[in-house]
């Protein structure tokens, strides 16, 4: 079978063509990284998808072929996809944020495929310089995982715009996880991703607009925060800790995050940001009944970071 049909249902003509089902989608889908769709027909479904907007179902049934697509992999307590590529990105604090909640006694399974940035903002660079990897925090890249995804997620090169291949690898979990955190650069998107999540099935999920697209909370707003608990759609308001206003990353602000995790630079701002972020990514795994409660967790987490071993998952 070729691409062509679905193509047609999506590109046909006003007042003839509809949005994919789901079913529809994982088939398109399971094609394409099957390698078995012509590039062009590939370029096409993904930009009339792009010029009106993907579904639901849409982004449910792309999610559902990539996943059906490799084989499986130990299972994780959170996924925890990095797929932003802004430009203004500062140091990826989120990375302390997972690690702290890897020394709560969950294994935490990061993944993704970063361009476009500063270098201050490498997170595979950070990874490497900070030492985190290890003791239930892994890092693995999309171009291993899986090359077929990666192939669709540089279409951006050749066609000068994303595609929803970006939403579907945030919500991919290719680890099969039990919970998920996931950030968006568009508001939008939080809603999107949590229906989609429901459609497949997902229980625990926390969407909210990171810093540059990454699930990394601002301390100085409030934070929107969709998703699922047990199934149930979630939409709740993370108040902001600090009274500040400013941006996440101030150019003229840098961090080091070397430094900031080994105790040798202070940044109460960022220590906060990364309190926040992990305290989410804890509420979503049901460490505690509440984000507040779950600050207060990752706050003596954070400042006993080099003191106490890990704790038992």
């Amino acid at each position: 079978m070729t691409l062509a049909p679905f193509v047609r249902i999506v590109a046909q003509g006003k007042g003839r063509a509809r949005s994919l089902t789901q079913g529809e989608a994982t088939e398109a889908m399971g094609l394409i990284l099957a390698d078995k769709a012509d590039p062009e027909a590939v370029g096409a479904l993904l930009m009339v998808m792009r010029l009106r907007g993907e579904t639901d179902e849409e982004i449910a049934g792309f999610t559902a072929a990539l996943r059906e697509s490799i084989a499986p992999l130990p299972k994780a307590d959170l996924d925890w996809p990095c797929y932003a590529a802004g430009r203004t990105r500062g140091a990826p604090l989120f990375l302390l944020a997972a690690k702290v909640v890897a020394l709560a006694g969950y294994t935490v399974v990061m993944h993704g495929w970063n361009s476009h940035q500063s270098a201050s903002a490498d997170l595979r660079a950070a990874i490497k310089e900070v030492g985190l990897e290890g003791g239930g925090l892994t890092y693995r890249p999309l171009e291993t995982l899986s090359p077929a995804a990666f192939g669709l997620l540089r279409l951006r090169e050749v066609l000068g715009l994303r595609s929803c291949i970006n939403t579907v690898l945030r919500m991919w979990n290719p680890t099969a996880a039990l919970a998920s955190v996931q950030g968006v650069f568009h508001p939008s998107y939080r809603g999107l991703q949590s229906r989609a999540a429901a459609l497949l099935g997902d229980r625990n999920l926390t969407v909210i607009k990171g810093g540059g697209g990454e699930f990394e909370c601002n301390p100085a707003k409030d934070a929107f925060v969709f998703g699922l608990r047990n199934g149930v759609e979630l939409n709740e308001v993370f108040p902001a800790r600090i009274q500040e206003t400013r941006r996440l990353h101030e150019p003229e602000k840098a961090v080091d995050l070397a430094a900031l995790w080994a105790g040798f630079q202070t940044d109460s701002f960022a220590e906060v940001t990364v309190i926040s972020t992990a305290a989410l990514a804890l509420w979503t795994l049901g460490a505690e009944e509440t984000p507040i409660a779950a600050a207060t967790l990752a706050s003596e987490i954070w400042h006993n970071r080099h003191v106490h071993a890990r704790r038992a998952g």
